[in-house]
């Protein structure tokens, strides 16, 4: 399957030789732990209790009784008795800890996280804790692409609740929407038909009208500037009718495909928000916070806010799990207008003190559902509760489960609720080939036929279930001598950067796993091949999504 796209593309990913010794930190206690003891000529020393020292007082005892034989040859025979015992329980003790690291390849299963699979090795681990705990106790979930989300790496407990009856807020402005006149000219038939010309479904009180232009926004020269130079020639359906939404100070829950524009039609609003505000003090949080899923995500709108808000010298903070914790609490500490964080990072920034969101009066999630796939939903609903009840919020995703749903109607005031298309619809600029195959090596000799050719009129994107098998096609690929790189869940988040700079930049192909099926925009991406089929429709959508975006 595969389409074409024109838009703005983002910068390249940030990454340092500190976020990654940092995030390996994160491993160091299970590998030490593992570890301990590996390679150690120390003699064996049996523990007080062990079979080892009863049986050596056991011979002890027993040399009294033999005495009248031969003491020194009852002696020796006790010595040569348990330097046999230690010798065999040391090279027990060398083969669990030293032997995975000797590439035994003869070896049937592993026992060291070395040699094991990231993912093989929590599976061990769980099956070990619910033996310990029970059935009952469910330690794990998975995310979209069938990885484990590591629970046992790190819980994060939510945010505590917080009294805003107590708290003294300062009010807002919110509202900043002038009708345009052409806008203000439209009748109600005229206005459904533009939706209907528009593919968008509005529901809520007095929903403004959409517009069909940039000017009737109402934006000042500066940020029209920005947006001409992103090459924007004029709103998405989305951005239509959410902007003056938003600029009029509304709630919204946006739902629309992949690759629409959803991320520009929360962060233009945001600028205008946070330029009525009151300037930052020392110690304030920020006034636009903006939670998001996945780390892949949070870089892609960091990168958007960065390059929109330098119009008006705001300043934008990314925080997310596998960074840098240092430097991203010095960021926040040094303050910042907009923020853009994963749940369990930023929930970790407040603990600590980095920021609070006493400020946040512009509060958007994005991937609403994916976070609550994901496992945060207690993070995602505490976060909610710990900015003030008068905030403007807002809600945007592809798609848009019960639970979010849910959600919104605790935390939304008076939302307006649009939608483009229908919910869960795949992207109607993304033409779509269905190929079946009787057998795998037909599959993998139809992509070799066609690779080149896919290649040729632009990035190519390969889509593999599993881990392991994505691997393995990147391996084939490679002895074809394709130019190709791989991203899975296992990678480092230092790893992943490099990844998807080097596919932005020079490497024509990507195969991958679903954890880039969501906030990979990468406009250059002309086909998107489903090696292997998606797990749900959900999942197939957004796989599709990274082409044919922004029309």
């Amino acid at each position: 399957m595969y389409g074409h796209s024109s838009g703005a593309s983002s910068s390249g990913s940030k990454s340092s030789g500190r976020q990654k010794r940092l995030y390996e930190d994160e491993y160091l206690e299970r590998d030490d732990d593992e570890e301990e003891g590996a390679g150690d000529d120390m003699a064996y020393q049996p523990a007080p209790g062990s079979p080892a020292t009863e049986e050596s007082n056991k011979a002890s005892s027993n040399q009294d009784e033999e005495d009248e034989d031969d003491p020194l040859d009852a002696f020796m025979a006790d010595i040569n008795q348990q330097a046999k015992k230690d010798k065999e329980a040391s090279e027990r003790h060398e083969t669990e800890k030293e032997k995975p690291e000797k590439d035994d390849k003869k070896k049937l299963g592993r026992t060291d996280i070395d040699e094991e699979d990231m993912q093989e090795s929590y599976f061990r681990f769980l099956d070990e804790q619910k033996a310990a705990a029970g059935d009952d106790d469910e330690i794990f979930e998975y995310d979209e692409d069938g990885n484990v989300i590591w629970t046992w790496k790190k819980v994060i407990d939510p945010l505590p609740s917080v009294d805003h009856a107590t708290i003294d807020y300062a009010p807002f402005e919110r509202r900043f929407y002038a009708e345009h006149s052409d806008i203000s000219a439209l009748n109600h038939f005229q206005t459904e038909q533009l939706r209907e010309t528009l593919n968008i479904k509005t529901s809520g009180l007095n929903v403004p009208k959409p517009v069909t232009s940039f000017a009737h926004f109402g934006f000042d020269e500066q940020l029209m500037n920005a947006i001409r130079k992103s090459e924007y020639t004029q709103p998405t359906s989305i951005q239509a009718q959410a902007i003056p939404a938003l600029l009029s100070g509304r709630d919204v829950i946006g739902i629309a495909k992949t690759g629409s524009g959803k991320t520009a039609a929360y962060l233009w609003p945001a600028l205008v928000h946070i330029m009525h505000q009151p300037e930052l003090q020392p110690g304030d949080g920020p006034i636009a916070l903006i939670v998001v899923p996945t780390r892949e995500l949070a870089i892609q709108v960091y990168h958007e806010a960065k390059k929109f808000g330098k119009v008006y010298n705001i300043n934008v903070v990314c925080a997310y799990g596998g960074g840098s914790k240092w430097e991203q609490q010095n960021a926040l500490t040094e303050g910042a207008e907009i923020v853009v964080a994963t749940p369990g990072r930023i929930i970790d920034m407040v603990k600590m003190g980095a920021t609070n969101f006493t400020r946040v009066t512009y509060l958007v999630f994005d991937e609403a559902d994916r976070m609550f796939d994901m496992g945060f939903e207690r993070q995602v609903r505490s976060i909610a509760d710990h900015v003030r009840p008068d905030r403007q919020c807002l809600m945007f995703s592809a798609t848009f489960k019960k639970r979010v749903e849910r959600l919104a109607r605790e935390q939304l005031n008076d939302a307006i609720r649009i939608v483009q298309g229908e919910i869960g619809e795949a992207n109607e600029d993304i033409k779509q080939t269905v190929e079946v195959f009787a057998t795998p090596p037909d599959k993998w000799a139809w992509l070799m036929e066609r690779l080149v050719k896919f290649s040729t009129v632009g990035k190519v994107l390969i889509f593999v279930t599993r881990k392991q098998n994505s691997e393995e096609l990147a391996t084939n690929l490679k002895t074809r001598d394709m130019p190709v790189c791989l991203l899975h869940g296992d990678m480092q988040q230092l790893e992943r950067n490099e990844t998807i700079s080097a596919f932005r930049k020079d490497i024509p192909i990507l195969v991958a796993t679903d954890v880039a099926a969501r906030g990979l925009d990468i406009p250059e991406i002309r086909t998107v091949i489903n090696y292997d089929v998606a797990r749900d429709i959900d999942t197939h959508v957004h796989r599709i999504g990274r082409t044919g975006r922004a029309g």
